[in-house]
């Protein structure tokens, strides 16, 4: 199922996001200590220097050394190449043991609800409470993942109307907005 994401700024980065749970989980998994857009652009990044196409067995098997190298080829996918490509290779190894190497099983196998889904999230390595919320609400407000009771399951992120997180991006407007929240709430953290 397409949906039609406006994370990075890219379009063709956008639209891998937008098509490929694999490359929506990594993308997740690498947003953190550098810019949302450059995190969500990282999986685009590995796909085209993996031969065009993302697969988690493949992530999973590939040589770590070898690996490293395509996280580390200018410009790197992530500010600390050597602990995120380590942190991608755990998940996908994870989802290929849990989930036959298939993401969306996550929030589509059995037909769980917005608690189960929020759990199997946490379980990836990489994944704490408040990275599988976002995750959560990101697929709740922008994928149409409809599992019951996603929203209190994924808050305070899943809130409506909300600019948080990357689950609230929809436009270089929203962005904006999702910016002024963290720098807001880092402010407060620090002056509280």
């Amino acid at each position: 199922m397409a949906h039609d994401l406006h994370i990075t700024g890219d379009a063709e980065a956008d639209a891998l996001l937008s098509t490929d749970p694999l490359a929506l989980l990594i993308g997740m998994l690498l947003d953190q200590q550098i810019p949302m857009e450059t995190a969500f652009s990282g999986p685009a990044k590995l796909r085209d220097r993996m031969g065009g196409h993302l697969d988690a067995s493949t992530i999973a098997s590939y040589d770590p050394d070898a690996f490293l190298a395509i996280m580390k080829q200018p410009p790197s996918v992530h500010r600390f190449p050597g602990s995120m490509a380590g942190r991608i290779q755990s998940m996908c190894a994870a989802l290929v043991a849990d989930w036959g190497g298939d993401a969306a099983a996550i929030w589509t196998q059995g037909d769980p609800d917005g608690a189960e889904v929020l759990e199997r999230l946490k379980s990836l390595p990489g994944f704490g409470e408040q990275k599988a919320k976002i995750f959560l609400a990101l697929l709740g407000k922008q994928w149409g993942v409809a599992a019951s009771g996603w929203q209190d399951a994924s808050a305070p992120y899943g809130e409506t109307g909300s600019y948080r997180s990357v689950a609230d991006i929809v436009d270089p407007e929203s962005l904006t907005r999702v910016r002024e929240f963290k720098r807001a709430a880092k402010a407060a953290a620090k002056n509280g």
